[in-house]
């Protein structure tokens, strides 16, 4: 059976979609698809894509691209704002699919992940005729202009903990800029990336928008290697990312990269109010399971309010309600799948064994959900040390380490002693204490004095090991999806 999400809860085919079409693939294997509500419950099949599907997609979006960059951009504007209100309209029925599909809580991250996806097709749209050139002052007799032109095929490479939210990251922005696109879903949460392809299929021309479905080693790597893809862009892991990008370096293609995090989570001692612990339990993302490269999973609390302030947000972090993600009382959904619960439970026992840990908090004993979903409760660690393990590595799970600072040049320090650099939350009410702070932290994404503060057209991206580029911004379109020619003319 064809695409078909008039009933996103009942298990049916997927099929990929290349080249305006929805086809198998190529071999007619297929992957199970399997909810973190439940693990014993298919909800879907897709197909497992390889190298074949890798070319079949490229070539696609290679025979779209001369028609589609050919356009004038108020076209390619009109098109991305049409594309902006289906999606507004199908709002609801992408959230439910996401709740399902990856296990993220419909009210607290899901309604507010397709409602940021319909605004960035809207904002790119908005911005298409912002990929312009400039004319250079010279000599008479001479014409000396740029042109930013598009990089032609991208391969975007999407992960599994916020799949619209990536895909909003990149594809309005590489549409808007001309350029077509390849999707490569991820294989643990790929249905709403396949239905996000039906719905801008009813305004794009076959080929600029294709998505493939498998696994990464087969089509995904197939897509980085791939002689016809002009710039890959991936989001996911460091380790993931590292080999990324060496294997496109092999073939000189440019790459952007939005990797991990563990970012630090500062609060002043004239900051320790219940707004700020509002703010903290945001930035923590424990609402999104900390499935989060911008999780502030290091708090730093100075120790004249370290006590004080660690009870009132171990009050509020015990509120937070673990559940089924489609139900609206939810705060705390699943974690993707067992490998990944499993290895949240790893760094705690590997937390809890250091020498002088307290258990500030552990929501697990409280419960009332468990298997055959892949729920995990909040687990806050305090009196952690900065090159303890459970500080050092991205979990990507909801556990919080909490480190006593007591002097500022110590804390940026211990911020900065770190191979990522992603985000950072600041708390003081001392504005010159909070920006001089924030100047100082290695990081790309700062937020003062809130735990989320990101919206479309601002800036984003990481410094070190975090990764290469900016997206969500005109910045970050002109970086990352268009190139610069420069025409010298004689005039006669």
């Amino acid at each position: 059976m064809a695409n078909d999400a008039r009933h996103p809860g009942e298990p049916h085919t997927w099929l990929m979609h290349v080249g305006g079409e929805d086809v198998p693939a190529v071999d007619g294997e297929t992957i199970d698809v399997i909810t973190p509500i439940d693990r014993t419950r298919v909800i879907a099949t897709v197909p497992r894509g390889r190298a074949a599907d890798a070319d079949r997609a490229v070539a696609a979006a290679r025979a779209a691209y001369g028609s589609w960059s050919a356009l004038p951009f108020t076209e390619r504007q009109r098109l991305l704002v049409r594309i902006a209100d289906t999606l507004e309209e199908h709002a609801e029925e992408l959230a439910q699919l996401t709740a399902l599909d990856t296990g993220n809580a419909l009210r607290t991250q899901a309604r507010p992940e397709s409602a940021l996806l319909a605004a960035c097709f809207r904002y790119f749209g908005g911005v298409a005729g912002e990929v312009k050139g400039t004319v250079l002052p010279t000599a008479p007799d001479q014409l000396q202009y740029t042109r930013r032109q598009p990089m032609g095929v991208v391969a975007a490479i999407l992960p599994w903990n916020s799949p619209l939210m990536i895909a909003a990251f990149k594809a309005p922005a590489a549409l808007a800029a001309g350029n077509t696109l390849v999707l490569k879903a991820a294989e643990d949460a790929p249905l709403t990336i396949l239905r996000l392809a039906q719905l801008c299929a009813r305004h794009l021309p076959p080929g600029v928008l294709n998505v493939v479905t498998g696994y990464g080693p087969e089509v995904g790597e197939a897509l980085v290697d791939h002689p016809g893809v002009d710039k890959v862009s991936f989001t996911g892991s460091t380790v993931v990312g590292r080999r990324v990008a060496a294997r496109a370096g092999e073939r000189l293609a440019p790459t952007s990269l939005e990797l991990g995090g563990k970012s630090p989570c500062i609060v002043f001692p004239d900051a320790a109010t219940p707004e700020t612990v509002e703010q903290v339990v945001l930035a923590t993302r424990f609402a999104r399971q900390s499935q989060s490269c911008t999780s502030g999973s290091r708090l730093f609390l100075h120790e004249k309010v370290h006590d004080q302030f660690l009870d009132l947000l171990v009050e509020r972090t015990s509120q937070l309600v673990v559940g089924d993600p489609r139900e609206e009382s939810t705060d705390i959904g699943c974690i993707i799948n067992e490998k990944q619960w499993q290895r949240v439970q790893g760094f705690i026992e590997d937390g809890m064994a250091q020498p002088g840990v307290e258990v500030a908090y552990d929501g697990r004993p409280a419960l009332r959900v468990g298997p055959p979903g892949f729920y995990h409760a909040p687990m806050i660690l305090t009196q952690v040390s900065n090159d303890w393990r459970i500080a050092r590595e991205e979990i990507f799970g909801p556990v919080l380490s909490v480190i006593p600072w007591r002097d500022e040049d110590e804390v940026v320090a211990m911020a900065n002693d770190t191979h990522y650099g992603l985000a950072a939350f600041v708390f003081s009410h001392d504005i010159d204490a909070a920006l001089r702070t924030a100047h100082r932290i290695d990081a790309g994404w700062v937020q003062v004095n809130q735990g989320g503060g990101q919206m479309v057209g601002q800036s984003y991206g990481g410094m070190k090991a975090s990764g290469i580029g900016r997206e969500l911004s005109l910045e970050g379109m002109l970086e990352g999806f268009t190139r610069i020619k420069q025409v010298n003319v004689r005039i006669r």
